[in-house]
């Protein structure tokens, strides 16, 4: 296979200024790409501001000969969402290439979680990849060319506890991710997510240097440079990746039973109930849509 590259690509990257964003940001720089690093630099509570970080990543970038500014402006509001598609486009003239990324953590369980730590997560989390994708799709769609990743989490996937407003924030994404994979499709803009496992400072207190090793965030950004290249071709996929794992994750649906109305009841549910969980069969769709016209049948499809 010919070597993935991203000549003439501009790449914008949220929280790219630790972890995962600055594995990002540097490899899709050494394969050719310009690079908007964004990120405030708080701690992992999102509290603060910190410029070195966001910095420090783009003067590794320009040693080694890439291009790339820095950008500190929050992913939480839509004015911030704006400044950093406007701040790539007055630097570079394009963007290509959006992989939110930034993200924080206020971990509590559900019974002590407060309102403010439920929506500061939600905020950066969920808001914050609506936001600025929504700022990145007009120059996209202008140039009928783009590739959008979003960062979810085995957490939004399959739950984890303490993490309500993570988890909430992290499936959220998904069904953004699905929405922007629909609408960008006759604009050649791709749609895709990460659920990545990969060493950081949240996990450093709770990890071995052997298990952090294992974990390293250049292991998912190989993934995720692929999901961005124009190689990839791929749309409305969730991908978990970290320690050299790869694989697809997928909504489905069992094909389920098919009552007799008006006489359903109570019990004929319980009595088909297992059947009804059944996943033998399963199957995915790319849109709601689908999914509606084979719940009521072709005599029953929805408008267009």
């Amino acid at each position: 296979m010919d070597p993935v590259r991203f000549d003439g690509r501009v790449a914008v990257i949220t929280g790219a200024g630790r972890g995962l964003g600055r594995s990002h940001a540097l490899m899709l720089a050494a394969r050719g790409a310009k690079v908007l690093v964004n990120d405030p630099g708080g701690g992992p509570d999102g509290a603060g501001v910190d410029r070195g970080p966001a910095e420090a990543v783009v003067e590794e970038i320009r040693r080694a000969g890439g291009e790339a500014i820095a950008n500190f402006d929050s992913v939480d509001t839509w004015a911030g969402g704006e400044a950093i598609v406007e701040a790539a486009m007055g630097a570079f003239g394009r963007v290509d290439i959006l992989i939110n990324n930034a993200g924080i953590l206020r971990d509590r369980s559900l019974m002590k979680m407060t309102e403010e730590e439920y929506r500061r997560v939600m905020q950066v989390h969920l808001d914050g990849s609506f936001f600025v994708t929504r700022a990145a799709f007009p120059p996209m769609r202008a140039q009928n060319y783009g590739r959008v990743l979003f960062t979810s989490s085995g957490a939004g996937l399959w739950g984890n506890f303490g993490q309500a407003n993570y988890s909430a924030a992290k499936l959220g994404i998904v069904g953004l991710m699905h929405v922007v994979k629909i609408e960008g499709q006759k604009h050649r803009i791709l749609a895709n997510a990460i659920a990545p496992v990969a060493a950081s400072r949240l996990l450093g207190s709770i990890m071995t240097e052997q298990m952090m090793q294992a974990l390293d965030p250049r292991y998912v950004s190989v993934l995720a440079c692929y999901l961005v290249s124009e190689t990839c071709t791929f749309s409305g996929g969730i991908f978990a990746a970290g320690a050299g794992h790869y694989a697809r994750a997928a909504m489905v649906e069992g094909p389920g039973v098919a009552l007799e109305e008006p006489t359903i009841t109570v019990e004929m549910i319980a009595d088909q109930f297992d059947a009804i969980c059944d996943l033998t069969g399963a199957r995915e769709y790319f849109k709601s849509r689908d999914h509606l016209v084979q719940m009521l049948g072709p005599a029953l499809q929805p408008p267009v």
